[in-house]
């Protein structure tokens, strides 16, 4: 069988990825991920729901602030349309050597802007085309897609936050746009990162105003993606800055109050990712956790971040540690139901050659696959359920039960206080991190 589509392959020498083990010492194969593999009666394939970045993948050329391009892609081509056409033939030959069910992108990944609004539209829907003629193919599919509408200079201060409302109606042209591209490709879920939804310095912005109108905005999107047949979640991504000072879906717990704020939580979650909680000073499972908690889960975009900067690095996951406990939040959650494994994550500036996209790729499937094993065994064994459930045992009877349920007021519970004779007990951290270690190491 090829595995390549359209008549050129683009990868060469490079065939399907398999699944060899942990004893195999092919680097373009898998050691952990093996797609087929059942874990608390469901696929590797079905719990981590794996998506390749088309922006990413297809587009970041390993410029960064203090370099140019190092990175010349296989697709190049001096027309810019032949060029969309050839990255998306490239693409999904990427996709089915890998094996990752799903991909995700942006419009402007996939396509050409133009110099004019009918001009976006019109490479747009061409482009859409191609891409459902290859998913027909192959069998991928799309987990979700997205605008950008924070690249270009009109959107310097905010798309759906913008001071100018003719900036606000210009970029409601790519959303609605994006919507329409994805019921048109079966996409699985719809994602709002607000780039530039956010402000630079209060001395020139009106917050209340420009929260307000992202929530009319995003309420504008919502209706007319369900007019238009989309059945899927749309989900907010969370950034607490980079590239402005301050989001204003700063992370979890900040985007799921704004969410209720304004009445969106019957259609609308979170899509969490690594490196951007971290920025926000928290942990990857804490916010995963937040979502968990409040029925927000949504998906994920898996990278990770490098503790020593101060910016979003998009790294690929290989720290298996993070992908244990995040796997454990996901799996005590249900699962990421429509969601999925989106890899934000790009090679490093000095990966040059096609087969470090492949490298990388497996790198985090392995390590995602790995912290599905680990969690499930320790789910499956209670080793830190059981412990959990004594820990908070004094508010599951009697009185503290009572207290749970809000059948007490502050002078019972004070008359109550009066009488207790209270037993201090270790939270035994470090024996749960050794006991957690020793999952890991096997």
């Amino acid at each position: 069988m090829d595995y390549f589509v359209g008549d050129k392959e683009y990868f060469k020498g490079i065939g399907k990825i398999k699944f060899e083990g942990k004893e195999s010492k092919n680097p373009l194969a898998f050691k952990v991920y093996d797609a087929k593999k059942k874990i608390a009666g469901k696929t590797m394939e079905e719990h981590l729901r794996f998506a390749t970045a088309y922006w990413h993948s297809f587009c970041a050329d390993g410029a960064d602030p203090f370099g140019s391009s190092t990175m010349v892609h296989p697709f190049h081509n001096s027309d810019p349309m032949k060029q969309a056409m050839a990255k998306a033939d490239a693409a999904f030959e990427f996709f089915t050597k890998l094996g990752t069910p799903y991909y995700c992108f942006h419009d402007i990944d996939v396509s050409v802007e133009g110099k004019s609004v009918s001009e976006y539209e019109s490479n747009f829907k061409k482009i859409t085309e191609i891409l459902l003629e290859r998913q027909k193919e192959t069998g991928v599919k799309l987990l979700w897609n997205t605008a950008n509408v924070f690249t270009h200079p009109r959107y310097m201060h905010g798309a759906a936050t913008n001071p100018d409302f003719s900036v606000v109606a210009r970029a409601a042209v790519q959303v609605k746009a994006c919507l329409d591209a994805n019921v048109r490709l079966g996409g699985e879920n719809y994602v709002f990162w607000g780039g530039r939804e956010g402000y630079m310095t209060l001395l020139n912005t009106d917050m209340k105003r420009e929260r307000e109108n992202l929530a009319t905005f995003l309420t504008m999107a919502r209706d007319y993606g369900r007019s238009i047949g989309f059945k899927g979640n749309f989900l907010i991504e969370p950034k607490p800055m980079e590239p402005t000072k301050h989001q204003y879906d700063y992370d979890a717990a900040t985007t799921i109050a704004f969410i209720r704020e304004f009445g969106l939580e019957d259609d609308f979650k979170c899509n969490i990712e690594a490196n951007h909680a971290t920025l926000a000073g928290h942990t990857f499972e804490h916010d995963l956790q937040v979502c968990s908690d409040n029925g927000m889960l949504g998906s994920v975009d898996a990278n990770q971040g490098d503790a020593q900067n101060g910016w979003d690095t998009d790294e690929f996951p290989t720290n298996v540690y993070e992908t244990t406990l995040a796997m454990l939040v996901i799996m005590r959650a249900g699962g990421l139901g429509h969601g999925g494994l989106n890899f934000d994550a790009k090679r490093r500036r000095g990966s040059i050659d096609n087969e470090d996209l492949f490298l990388s790729h497996i790198g985090g499937m392995d390590s995602f696959a790995f912290g599905l094993e680990v969690a499930s065994k320790i789910i499956e064994e209670r080793v830190l359920d059981d412990f959990i459930t004594e820990r908070y045992a004094s508010f599951d009877s009697g009185l503290g039960k009572k207290f749970s349920q809000g059948a007490m007021d502050l002078c019972a519970l004070a008359e109550h206080g009066r009488t207790v004779s209270i037993i201090e007990k270790s939270g035994k951290q470090e024996k749960l991190q050794n006991l957690l270690n020793s999952y890991i190491l096997g």
